[in-house]
């Protein structure tokens, strides 16, 4: 049984790579969006992957299919071309430490 979903998201056509995330266009926009999904419980960890800015950025996403993950994430401002979805994978997790 999957418990969450990995999602990693690249830079996409329209990301300007002269600019670092924070600088690219419609960051707020982007940024209250995900901190949206992050209050509804969606999405429990998330952020760039790798030195200094990232070369991308996972998520783990709690829903019920990859499809309803793309839906939600369809909506981010960023999802015209700022960011790409390469893949969403369901994750089972095995190992969780206790809580505290």
């Amino acid at each position: 049984m999957t418990d969450y979903f990995l999602v990693k998201h690249v830079p996409g056509p329209r990301w300007d790579h002269t600019r670092r995330r924070r600088e690219q266009a419609a960051w707020d926009e982007h940024a209250a969006f995900m901190d949206g999904l992050t209050e509804e419980g969606l999405i429990f960890l998330g952020g760039p992957v790798g030195s200094g800015d990232g070369d991308y950025a996972l998520l783990v996403f709690d829903a019920d299919s990859e499809a309803d993950v793309r839906a939600r994430l369809a909506d981010d401002p960023w999802a015209d071309g700022t960011l790409v979805v390469e893949s969403v994978e369901p994750w089972s997790v095995w190992l969780r430490s206790p809580p505290g």
